[in-house]
């Protein structure tokens, strides 16, 4: 596999409305970047290894507790590179994903109260902080483990939620099922679309991917309101033919 069939770590990093951005951003924001950029191509260095099947697991056991890389950057150029892998790929990142996630819900439960675990994710992990925690259990109050269920489709940090349904007390099976589901749907998806389009995947997933998998997920989350609200009055008889 060439070189050039790897994705570019900040296309997959951040929208494409924000790249022509980086001159002009902050010295700050500048440094975070680069930061994130050297994380991505260390990740993507192991694609180009005999060791890369056991790096994506890893990562994706990594990413849905405490690490900032998603693992469809090593995914990609891993199913590029032997497309006809692409089930054995998009399986092992599933799986590895969803026990990384039943590690940060062991996080949650078990140790996030004490004040050192607090702080080392507020300061040095992206996308926690008590504002965030804050909306979290919010949503969690209003729709329970759908919220699992989108954060493992969408681009919501995985590591936020398993760690909040944790620290929360989502049903521990449920957590587990609606992680195995949306974990599922989104890296078969992208290991289909690799085996599908091979190079041509990155440009659909870069422009497209995230916006039909936020769409699906809208969809879905309205049919089940629809069902739940609509369909059932307030005593939980449904409404319809008798």
């Amino acid at each position: 596999m060439s070189e050039s069939a790897s994705p570019n770590p900040e296309d997959l990093s951040r929208p494409l409305s924000e790249r022509s951005d980086a001159d002009s951003a902050p010295t700050e924001t500048r440094k975070k970047r680069g930061i994130m950029r050297r994380l991505y191509e260390w990740v993507l260095h192991w694609a180009h290894t005999p060791y890369g099947s056991p790096a994506l697991g890893v990562l994706a056991f990594a990413e849905s507790s405490f690490f900032p890389i998603p693992p469809d950057v090593l995914l990609i150029p891993l199913t590029l590179s032997r497309r006809n892998k692409w089930v054995y790929y998009a399986t092992l990142c599933t799986m590895a994903s969803v026990v990384g996630g039943i590690a940060g819900y062991a996080i949650g439960a078990l140790v996030w109260n004490q004040d050192w675990v607090q702080h080392l994710f507020y300061a040095y992990i992206p996308g926690f902080d008590h504002a965030v925690f804050d909306q979290v259990q919010r949503l969690y109050d209003e729709w329970d483990w759908v919220i699992v269920f989108t954060a493992g489709v969408t681009p919501i940090p995985f590591k936020v939620i398993t760690i909040t349904a944790g620290a929360f007390g989502i049903n521990l099976f449920a957590f587990v099922g609606a992680a195995m589901v949306g974990r599922a749907f989104r890296f078969y998806l992208v290991a289909w679309l690799v085996h599908r389009y091979g190079a041509r995947a990155q440009r659909i997933i870069d422009k497209h991917f995230n916006l039909l998998c936020i769409a699906f997920v809208i969809l879905l989350v309205a049919g089940f309101y629809f069902i739940t609200y609509v369909m059932h009055d307030p005593s939980g008889v449904p409404h319809g033919p008798k």
